[in-house]
């Protein structure tokens, strides 16, 4: 059983893997260690990956998978967000979604297939590079994704054929990655991790220890990410070039996206450059454009993204209850955090420079990886306690309010460990609903709804006014909220004017102290759930088969593009060989019959068979090698004809040899079948020399192994049945 991780960013896509050495990070189709997070369709295919980013030219790829899912339950992001992709999303009440024309059909895809066509890719990615299939694994995502965020990586997990073993945050990976084979980490040791993502900023500050890690607190932007200091490359370019060259860039996406390309390539050349160049041929109306940009001019067209850089720490800090002083290093993170302005602002912040001690762009799959290890059965890792924490409170309310705790309204607080369960008590005599709901807004992104879901708790009637129900509700490795069951007990009369309480779960006995006290009745209450913006377990079902159909698809294009390429191969090759090594091997006119075919085809190929079935391309296949194998049988024949000659001259010679200790009856029997042998070969030898080439040989190498084997099988029955006969003289 293989165990993997799985980085899903915004941009790229990144897969590792835990083999007895150690985590490797695993290398993609074209030896990269880094995946475009694209998907593309052409009309008769689906690309994914490094294919789907290559053929942005011709088919704008849908990309920043986050974003799309973020799209669902932030409709402010809309105006922001949307120009920037070169796809159409239609907003709905459930979320965004894209439509993908598709052998002859418009295919509506929510973020949750494009997500699942990213895993399935990965899962492949995987699976071609172990030699094994993948089914456990563990995925990354930020901590600031809602419930039906993390549901929607959860069903496209499932829609992949993959079985998370957790949904882990991205910088308790990254810790992880960072702590596990340190040793230098004694006592209780406090680290901050800052990543700077494609599109967000999550910081965080972990306690480690010998024995594990710990993180203490998040802090995040989920609108703040390396995008948008290319974002403010590209409206400072598209200003000048529509000064300088009258052109409209924001209003064409293909001019859009091949600037934004340009001003990402930019962006890195500032990173060790005093400036950049931006340099576009053709970008639009087939003008060339070209602008140079300083690194000081950058950095002030991003003065108010580098101020954001650090609200993120001031949060993570703060709410981790450490002051700076204690911090032993800052790592930093991220494939946005090459920029030298950023590890400027947060060395002013944290008053020390941040580090980079582990690989900024795959220590999350690593760190995924690595937990897969310590969850799988398959692997023995040493004993390290990886404890999250819950990024948002969590509440529960009725009909009658929130169900409150002596503190807040919240059941799962901010900052306490993951994973947790709590059993809420509640005195009712009928079915009710249970909403779960954010209990702080300031805890989520701004403009996100702070509902989750709600639970149907019965129909049920109870016996007694009196009687109580209790709930257990889970949070669970993944971040999930659910409700684990519900118990409708008949409880003591004193209790009957007790208000609705809450406890923890801890050891997963909900009424151990009524059963002490007295016989209770105990009834299991069905459980409905019902949570916000995601898909039903119909819809579910629909995009596995979807899913199944597509992949099924991309093995017939990729057979029949392997049946294509081996047609055309098959044609220059033996064009090669024909006025080569098979020229004496074949007549004129043979020659003159397959040098027509292969042009016929060649033509064939590049015109009206360049988009056929793998059938046809099969059928014209076996059609040339009808014409060609004759040839290339004779050809191939000479070869080992003159070595299988040569084979049995050397046996007739070795069974001569071998006669000699025999008595004259049996040398005697071993010489004729030998003299037999080199007779039938000398006449074959004979007459096959007196014929050209081009003709089909006399005698086949096979009929030559054929009489040696014959030769074989009579020179050992002469010899056993001399061994029989002074066998049967013995027992006489």
């Amino acid at each position: 059983m293989s165990v993997v991780g799985f980085d899903v960013g915004n941009d790229t896509l990144v897969a590792a893997a835990a083999r007895q050495r150690g985590i490797d990070v695993l290398l993609n189709a074209e030896s990269s260690r880094e995946s475009p997070a694209a998907v593309a369709f052409s009309h008769n295919a689906r690309l994914l990956g490094a294919h789907a980013a290559a053929a942005a030219s011709s088919h704008a790829p849908f990309s920043s998978p986050k974003r799309l899912l973020l799209l669902a339950s932030r409709p402010d992001l809309h105006p922001r967000d949307l120009p920037r992709l070169p796809f159409p999303v239609h907003s709905l009440p459930h979320g965004a979604l894209v439509h993908a024309d598709h052998l002859g059909r418009r295919i509506p895809l929510t973020p949750t297939h494009i997500l699942a066509m990213l895993l399935a890719y990965l899962k492949h990615l995987a699976e071609a590079d172990l030699e094994a299939p993948v089914a456990d694994c563990v995925i990354s995502v930020p901590c600031y994704f809602t419930q039906a965020q993390r549901r929607a990586y959860a069903d496209a997990a499932a829609v992949a054929g993959l079985r998370p073993l957790r949904l882990m945050h991205d910088l308790a990976a990254t810790a992880l990655c960072y702590g596990l084979y340190r040793s230098d980490l004694g006592g209780p040791t406090y680290v901050a991790f800052v990543d700077v993502g494609h599109s967000d900023t999550q910081a965080g500050v972990v306690a480690f220890d010998p024995a594990g890690m710990k993180v203490l607190s998040h802090g995040f932007d989920a609108d703040l990410g390396g995008r948008d200091f290319d974002e403010a490359l590209f409206e400072h370019f598209a200003a000048e070039f529509g000064d300088r060259y009258g052109i409209d860039v924001a209003g064409s996406v293909k001019a859009s996206m091949r600037l934004r390309a340009a001003c990402e390539k930019a962006k890195k050349v500032l990173s060790a450059n005093a400036e950049a160049v931006v340099n576009v041929e053709c970008l639009m109306e087939e003008k060339d454009v070209r602008g140079v940009i300083r690194r000081e001019d950058f950095e002030r067209l991003c003065s108010g993204l580098l101020e954001r850089v650090v609200e993120p720490c001031r949060r993570a800090m703060a709410d981790s209850g450490i002051g700076l002083e204690k911090l032993q290093s800052v790592e930093l993170v991220g494939s946005g955090s090459r920029v030298p302005a950023i590890a400027r602002v947060l060395a002013g912040f944290f008053r020390r420079e941040p580090s980079r001690t582990i690989n900024v762009s795959e220590c999350v799959a690593r760190g995924c990886a690595l937990q897969c290890a310590m969850l799988s059965p398959t692997f023995r890792v040493r004993e390290y306690e990886v404890q999250d924490v819950i990024p948002a409170s969590i509440g529960f309310c009725t009909e009658e309010g929130p169900i409150s705790t002596s503190s807040s309204n919240a059941v799962f607080r901010r900052g306490q460990p993951l994973p947790s369960v709590k059993i809420i008590t509640l005195h009712r005599n009928s079915g009710f609903i249970l909403d779960a709901f954010y209990v702080d807004e300031n805890e989520l992104p701004p403009g996100t709804s702070t509902q989750i879901g709600s639970f149907q708790i019965g129909p049920f009637q109870a016996h007694s006014e009196k009687s109580k129900v209790k709930v257990k509700v889970r949070l669970n490795l993944h971040g999930l909220i659910s409700v684990e069951s519900a118990v409708l007990i008949d409880d003591d009369p004193r209790d009957a004017n007790s208000a609705d309480s809450m406890e923890v779960d801890s050891n997963d006995d909900m009424d151990q102290k009524s059963r002490k006290e007295r016989p209770v009745q105990r009834q299991d209450l069905p459980i409905v759930e019902s949570i916000y913006g995601v898909m039903s377990k119909q819809e579910l079902l629909e995009a596995q088969e979807q899913e199944q159909q597509l992949a099924y698809q991309d093995k017939l294009v990729e057979r029949t593009k392997e049946r294509k390429n081996a047609l055309e191969s098959y044609v220059y090759d033996i064009r090669n060989k024909l006025s080569e090594r098979y020229r004496s091997f074949a007549t004129d006119s043979e020659r003159e019959e397959i040098s027509v075919n292969l042009q016929q085809t060649e033509e064939w190929l590049y015109e009206e068979g360049d988009d056929e079935t793998e059938a046809v391309y099969t059928s014209k296949l076996e059609e040339l090698k009808k014409l060609v194998d004759p040839i290339e049988n004779r050809c191939k024949d000479e070869e080992v004809r003159a070595e299988a000659t040569r084979e049995l001259s050397k046996r007739i010679v070795d069974h001569r040899m071998a006669a000699k200790s025999l008595s004259t009856p049996e040398r005697d029997a071993i010489d004729d079948e030998c003299t037999k042998a080199e007779l039938w070969l000398s006449e074959s030898s004979q007459l096959q020399e007196s014929l050209p080439k081009n003709v089909d040989p006399v005698v086949w190498s096979h009929e030559i192994k054929k009489k040696q084997q014959e030769l074989d099988r009579s020179c050992s029955n002469i010899v056993t049945s001399k061994a029989r006969g002074h066998a049967s003289d013995d027992g006489c």
